[in-house]
């Protein structure tokens, strides 16, 4: 057997297509950059490679080769095979874990070849710069790969990161590539379609559900980037939602945002699948109370210590509950007017009912049955 070399080093001769599609990128090709159309055909070696590992005894063992370390000795105990798609094990992935740490995955086999985890990312394609939709199938491995291998694996903070889950194999999303490297992606929702497999539930706006941008390109405006093309590609529609629980760092981009793009504050909601109006609650308004809530606890002597019957949890913390339970008030008149934080309640209800109001006008003449969409459940 021929020893594995590191994924720089893999030349065009080892796919068919791989040597026309080298002409064209300047002679250097990655995985990516090899449109194989057949997702069945880019994981049967995959599947030879491995079964050879387990039938053969080689006396000319294979290496794969990371840059800074010591060969890596290819064996079948540091591999193992990962669905794309989830629950959906029709298409899966074969890696190669690190001996040291066997939650770290070093490399992934494609077409014919062991690839470095950093080289699937990497493109020779100068058409692909800025964010392009995800299409192949090889985009989709992309995709797959600064979800659950970047991000689920070694860039997540376990105690404030939400995990996302294997995208399905027809989820709409967007990469965003920069100087030949796949640096950030999102995901969205679109309207209409099922909110899952076990309802009947459609969503009721087009929804972005996840969003994430690697460690090295932060702090670059990818994420404001991301935000503007999302509201961008649906200039069309009057609301557009984020999936809940809405992260820290994605408020702090979505308040840049929206300062800087006043016009997006009233389209933009925290939902909740499918995203009806007692599902919503508007980001910009949240933002304003949360600010209002933070300056009155600064100005609170009580509020400088956490309560004893809620252990561990900040004075942020409390803030945040704070204003979802208010923004997810409903009160009505009958209600007594001394309530606690009533003063923020009934603007929150005010501006609602403004903004209500301002989109009822600014509709065209339409049918009577059509006035109130948004607080309807779609089934199917």
């Amino acid at each position: 057997m021929m020893a594995a070399a590191s994924a720089s080093a893999t030349s065009s001769q080892q796919h068919p297509h791989a040597e026309s599609t080298a002409s064209a990128c300047g002679g250097q090709v990655y995985p990516v950059d090899v449109a194989e159309g057949n997702p069945e055909a880019l994981e049967a070696p995959a599947q030879l490679s491995h079964a050879k590992l387990l039938t053969e005894q080689s006396s000319a063992p294979e290496f794969f080769c990371v840059p800074g370390r010591e060969k890596i000795k290819l064996e079948t105990s540091l591999m193992c095979f990962l669905p794309l798609y989830g629950k959906n094990n029709r298409h899966k992935l074969l890696v190669l874990m690190d001996p040291q740490n066997k939650n770290t995955v070093l490399a992934a086999y494609l077409h014919g070849s062991w690839w470095s985890v950093e080289d699937i990312l990497k493109t020779a394609d100068p058409s692909r710069d800025g964010l392009k939709q995800v299409q192949t199938f090889e985009e989709r491995i992309v995709l797959f790969t600064l979800n659950c291998i970047i991000f689920g694996r070694l860039e997540r903070r376990l105690t404030r990161d939400v995990l996302f889950v294997p995208h399905s194999e027809k989820e709409h999303a967007k990469i965003f590539w920069r100087n030949g490297e796949a640096t950030a992606f999102y995901t969205m929702k679109m309207k209409g379609s099922m909110c899952n497999e076990h309802s009947g539930e459609t969503y009721l706006l087009p929804v972005l559900d996840t969003m994430f941008v690697r460690k090295k390109f932060r702090r670059c405006g990818l994420g404001m980037k991301m935000l503007q093309d999302f509201c961008q590609t649906f200039a069309a529609e009057d609301d557009l939602g984020l999936s809940t629980p809405v992260s820290a760092d994605m408020y702090r981009v979505c308040q840049r945002f929206l300062e800087s793009n006043p016009r997006e504050q009233s389209r933009l909601w925290e939902v909740e699948a499918p995203g009806d109006w007692s599902q919503r609650i508007n980001i910009w308004l949240k933002i304003q109370l949360e600010q209002k809530c933070l300056k009155q606890a600064d100005g609170s002597s009580h509020m400088e210590k956490i309560q004893d019957d809620e252990p561990g949890q900040s004075v942020e913390g409390q803030m945040h509950k704070s204003v979802d339970h208010i923004l997810k008030c409903r009160i009505t008149p009958e209600e007594p007017a001394e309530l606690k934080d009533g003063e923020l309640i009934a603007q929150h209800q005010a501006e609602v009912q403004q903004y209500k109001g301002i989109r009822k006008r600014a509709r065209t003449e339409a049918a009577a049955e059509d006035a109130f969409p948004k607080n309807s459940r779609v089934i199917s």
